[in-house]
């Protein structure tokens, strides 16, 4: 823990402790994205860090409204809202960050999931106990938060003594994705049923491919979309904007040249780069191979 974690819960740990029952979510989003702090952690950390942004915030803001020649009560009174608002703002981010951290951990098992039930097929073929296919797929870091479930699962049975079966409940209710969860389910299922684990993992295998390969096109559909509506809107509504706004210079119609200049100026190196950069987010967020 750090001392500025150690601060926060010194001096906000005893308010926030009769209230940790409406932070009930917050707890599991914790537990699911490990980020190895307890919600009172994680809540007074968070609530200082409000406080001292707060605090920060009303002189300065202050300052600039009074600048504005707003009048001095005024001036503060809004600055006090302002600042109340954006520390509020800063704080439901706060509670909803472990959901961002939870949603990326899932997309990266989902990802590697096809490829790592390839293996984990292999292995489980080779006839060894169920343990000793987590032990050995936990080695290969290659698989991203796949490895790492594994590992949790090896290191809850040989760390803490549980079983097999245990340790896959567990995972169960720690694992971010909803595919990965569904193996695990499916996994519990062959074995309290006694069902063969090499071809339910062969088939889970499949499946999973199946989906990252439904995937894959539905992307490149959505790829041709995203080329076309760059292009149209970007690239050819610059060059008519271009070719309209010098045909307005040229004759007239009170605005001035220079003003010209610059809307095409702000339009080419301001405009342009940032649409396109949308553009690029917007692409590597929809894709399923994104890393």
């Amino acid at each position: 823990m750090s001392s500025y974690t150690k601060t926060a819960m010194r001096h906000l740990g005893k308010f926030l402790e009769p209230n940790l029952h409406l932070f009930s979510d917050l707890k599991d989003d914790l537990k699911k994205s490990r980020m190895r702090l307890s919600i009172e952690e994680y809540l007074s950390t968070s609530l200082l860090t409000c406080i001292i942004l707060f605090v920060a915030e009303v002189p300065l803001f202050s300052f600039i409204f009074s600048l504005l020649k707003l009048g001095i009560l005024f001036s503060i009174f809004t600055a006090i809202t302002v600042s109340l608002g954006i520390s509020i703002l800063f704080f439901l981010i706060f509670l909803n960050y472990p959901k961002f951290i939870i949603g990326d951990k899932a997309k990266s098992i989902e990802r590697t999931l096809p490829f790592a039930g390839i293996y984990l097929s292999a292995i489980a073929s080779s006839g060894l106990p169920l343990y000793k296919v987590f032990e050995i797929f936990s080695k290969f870091d290659e698989y991203g938060d796949v490895s790492s479930e594994a590992k949790s699962i090896v290191n809850d049975m040989s760390a803490f003594g549980l079983s097999i079966k245990d340790s896959l409940k567990k995972a169960v209710d720690r694992t971010p994705s909803k595919e990965l969860r569904e193996l695990f389910w499916s996994i519990l299922s062959s074995l309290e049923s006694g069902g063969n684990l090499s071809t339910l993992l062969d088939q889970k295998s499949k499946t999973f491919l199946g989906d990252y390969k439904r995937k894959l096109e539905e992307f490149s559909k959505s790829l041709e979309i995203f080329l076309e509506v760059y292009l149209t809107a970007l690239v050819l509504g610059t060059i008519f904007f271009t070719i309209l706004t010098s045909l307005m210079s040229g004759i007239g119609g009170g605005i001035t040249q220079t003003s010209i200049i610059s809307i095409q100026f702000a339009l080419i190196f301001i405009l342009i780069p940032l649409i396109s950069f949308g553009f690029i987010v917007l692409i590597r967020s929809a894709s399923p191979g994104e890393g």
